[in-house]
This record gives C-alpha cells, sequence and structure tokens, in this order.
C-alpha cells in the first residue's frame, strides 16, 4: 500500500480537499502509476456541481494525467513498471461489441453506459481515513498514485514530455480528434468553432491540420482571440458584439453557411447556434460540449429537414483510444502540431482549487 497525496471531492458545492490517502496495489490485470501531471477539465468541474450523472461521492476527480509505472498485477503484459504511459477515461476493452467495430471508439465499459466509480471488480482501491474513495471514470489523475484496468492504460513514447502530453488523456484528443475523425473536416472548406476553451482550441488546430480555408472562432471572451488566431482561426467573433443571433452573422459572412461547425461549450443556445451556422444541405455539426444531466434541446425540425447532420463526438471519435494515442504523441513528437500552446499555467498539486478557480473565469 502506498501512502500518498490525493485531492478528494468529499461532495458536490464544495472544493477540492488535498488529505493523505492510501492506494492499495493492483489486482490481476490492473497497473499502478505514478501520476507525473495532470490537466483540469470541465468535466470534473461538472462533476463538483453536480451536474455529471453516476458519479458517487466521495471521489478523487482528474482524468487527463500522464504518469509512470511504478508496478503491475498479475496478466498485465502490454506495460512494465518504468514506462511513460497516458490513463485513460475511454477504455478499450477490445471484447465487446463496440471495440469490435473499426468505426467506434466508444467501449461498453465506459461510464455512460455503466458507471466507473468502482474498478471492474467492483471495489476501490482508494481509501482516506478509514473511508473508501470511489474512483473517477477509473482515472482519478487527481492523486500521486492511480490504479487503472490495463485496457485503459496507454504506452507512449519514453522521451515523451509528461507535463505537456497529458493533455492528450481528454481535451486535445476530444477537439482536435472531432475535426478530424468525426467531422472529417475536407480541405478548402470552412469551419466555425464555438468556445475557445482548450477543447475549442483544439478543435481549431484539427480544422487547420485537415486543410480547412477559413476557421471562425466564436467566444463571448474576446481574451481568446489571439490564441485562437496563432493556432489557425482566421476570423474571431464575439456574439456581444453584434445585434442579431450569431448563427446569423455567421451565414452573411460566408454566404449560406459553414461547411462543419463545433460546439465545445455546452450550452444548449450555443449549440443551436452551431447547428444553425451550418449551411442547410451538406452541412455537419458536431457536439462536442457536455450538457448538464438531465438536460434537453428543442430544435426546429426543419434545420434537419432540409440536409444538415448533427452529430456527437467522445474524445475524439473513431479513435481506439490505446492504439491511436501513442500516434498522437509521436506526432506531437514529430512537430506535427503544437499543443503546448494551450497550456495558460503549471500549479503545484496543492494549488488544485486554484487551477479551478482560473478556469471558471475563462483563464
Amino acid at each position: 500500500v502506498i501512502k500518498c497525496k490525493a485531492a478528494v471531492a468529499w461532495a458536490s458545492g464544495k472544493p477540492l480537499s488535498v488529505e493523505e490517502v492510501e492506494v492499495a496495489p493492483p489486482k490481476a490485470g490492473e497497473v499502478r502509476i505514478k501520476i507525473v501531471a495532470t490537466g483540469i477539465c470541465h468535466s470534473d468541474d461538472h462533476v463538483l456541481k453536480g451536474s455529471l450523472p453516476n458519479v458517487e461521492f466521495p471521489v478523487i476527480l482528474g482524468h487527463e494525467g500522464a504518469g509512470i509505472v511504478e508496478s503491475i498485477g498479475a496478466g498485465v503484459t502490454s506495460v512494465k513498471p518504468g514506462d511513460k504511459v497516458i490513463p485513460l477515461c475511454l477504455p478499450q476493452c477490445g471484447e465487446c461489441s463496440y471495440c469490435r467495430n473499426p468505426e467506434s471508439n466508444y467501449c461498453q465499459k465506459f461510464h455512460f453506459s455503466e458507471p466507473q466509480n468502482l474498478l471492474p471488480d467492483k471495489t476501490s482501491r482508494f481509501t482516506c481515513k478509514g473511508k473508501q474513495i470511489h474512483h473517477f471514470v477509473w482515472v482519478s489523475t487527481f492523486s500521486e498514485y492511480t490504479v487503472v484496468p490495463e485496457y485503459a492504460v496507454a504506452k507512449i513514447d519514453a522521451a515523451a514530455p509528461l507535463d505537456k502530453v497529458c493533455l492528450f488523456g481528454c481535451g486535445f484528443s476530444t477537439g482536435y480528434g472531432a475535426a478530424i475523425n468525426t467531422a472529417k473536416v475536407k480541405p478548402g472548406s470552412t469551419c466555425a468553432v464555438f468556445g475557445l476553451g482548450g477543447v475549442g482550441l483544439s478543435a481549431v488546430m484539427g480544422c487547420k491540420a485537415a486543410g480547412a480555408a477559413r476557421i471562425i472562432a466564436v467566444d463571448i471572451n474576446k481574451d481568446k482571440f489571439a490564441k485562437a488566431k496563432e493556432l489557425g482561426a482566421t476570423d474571431c467573433i464575439n456574439p456581444r458584439d453584434f445585434k442579431k443571433p450569431i448563427q446569423e452573422v455567421i451565414t452573411e459572412m460566408t454566404g449560406q453557411g459553414v461547411d462543419y461547425s463545433f460546439e465545445a461549450i455546452g450550452h444548449r443556445d450555443t449549440m443551436i447556434a452551431a447547428l444553425a451556422s451550418c449551411n442547410m444541405n451538406t452541412g455537419l455539426c458536431v457536439m462536442i460540449g457536455e450538457l448538464d444531466s438531465g438536460s434537453e434541446i428543442t430544435i426546429d425540425p426543419t434545420l434537419l429537414l432540409t440536409g444538415r447532420t448533427w452529430k456527437g463526438t467522445l474524445l475524439g471519435g473513431s479513435w481506439k483510444m490505446r492504439e491511436c494515442i501513442p500516434k498522437l504523441v509521436a506526432n506531437y513528437m514529430d512537430k506535427k502540431f503544437n499543443s503546448d500552446l494551450l497550456i495558460t499555467h503549471t500549479l503545484p498539486f496543492a494549488k488544485v482549487n486554484e487551477g479551478f478557480e482560473l478556469l471558471r473565469a475563462g483563464k
């Protein structure tokens, strides 16, 4: 058993509490990882607000991390102690019908099919003050050590800088993959990206990498515009600068609407605006943002009847995570893109709550 520090969420609506926790050794088919770096993602904040379904408290959050294998359980063959790895919040069990489908990146072991609050044997590896602490999507990167099933671990290049590639565990892969895989953006096309946080900026990078001719970046925080332009946006617009709905502005700017639109915020209104801003005949709108649990959206059916496509994506769509994360890291090492520009602050672990304050402030 390892004693280490972890940020425990004891209840929703309360800040995280950095505590000493005990992390049990890995059982058969499991891997214990020393987490070196973790990003903070809005999904973690959704849990703290109580707006993500099926999460049980107390819990150790965090799902965008990178680390080094400390020990392995019986039967583990794909990684060994000392390997650099990224734990995967979307597992790849390799056995379910989704994993066997070459076009799918979903796995039936994922949280939306069956909660990942405990490891597959329905027990936890975390205790604090004598209490069992729940896992979060099996990853729980807000702990100095964590235990995950082998099929939720990707081995990466030994030279990769863990404090940079931790973003590939969620935010970067999600946004970049939404453009490359889910939308399959074509060269010379026009795109609109709603929301310029880490995921939206990664979508901008994906659109640029795919050869889009025009990328319209949309946010109410104009402080995001310089970074968006650096990453490939050709136009930046703030909905608050206009008297008319932003979808009308985008339609006027492009003549008929964009070929591809991406919603990376998670609000009803912006999801409808993103759908309406792509052209009515062949436009494709990709929903990346996460709505609060239990939310519903009402749309005018003619938005779809005329030919638009509206689809969702999860962690970059059609990427089998265990196979594709190592390739993405290799592309990063080959300087095919510069995801380092997404990193705004680097804080010591004890300041995890300050990180959430920066996130909520749009910084």
